[in-house]
């Protein structure tokens, strides 16, 4: 039962955390001017809302109640990305910053839940389907970044 309730208390905090990504996909795709990133983010704002959805039926089949707008960590980032843009504007490529900066955190969230040996049999199975757009995503924000620097 104990690794049930780790398993549960993971797959929580990851719900919560894929649902912050989700948030700031959407919010990127309303902010940013190119039609091209416009859909890039709404594609990857849908698959993690899958992702979410997959992990938060594995909270509900151990019998807990899964998150369904996101983390306090994320609103506070949120606010802190809509105080920044209010000063500075916004720009393709400062919001792809950002947009990769979340991703970096995304990742290693889940990198930490899958480094451990707490994740077990179902549990675990679904983190690694979650990670597989966790890490599409990190990938791609991270050759966009660099693409627009060179």
């Amino acid at each position: 039962m104990i690794g049930q309730n780790d398993d549960l208390a993971t797959l929580k905090t990851l719900t919560s955390t894929l649902n912050d990504s989700v948030n700031g996909y959407r919010e990127a795709s309303q902010d940013v001017e190119s039609e091209q990133f416009r859909e890039l983010f709404t594609q990857f704002a849908d698959q993690r809302s899958r992702a979410s959805a997959d992990l938060a039926a594995e909270v509900r089949r151990l019998g807990g109640e899964p998150d369904q707008d996101g983390s306090t960590l994320g609103g506070l980032h949120q606010t802190w990305l809509d105080l920044k843009s209010a000063i500075t504007g916004r720009d393709d490529k400062a919001i792809i910053n950002e947009v990769e900066r979340g991703e970096d955190y995304l990742k290693e969230k889940f990198e930490t839940a899958l480094g451990s040996d707490t994740l077990q049999g179902e549990s675990r199975t679904a983190v690694e389907r979650a990670y597989q757009s966790v890490r599409e995503g990190h990938d791609k924000m991270s050759s966009l970044k660099h693409g627009l620097e060179a």
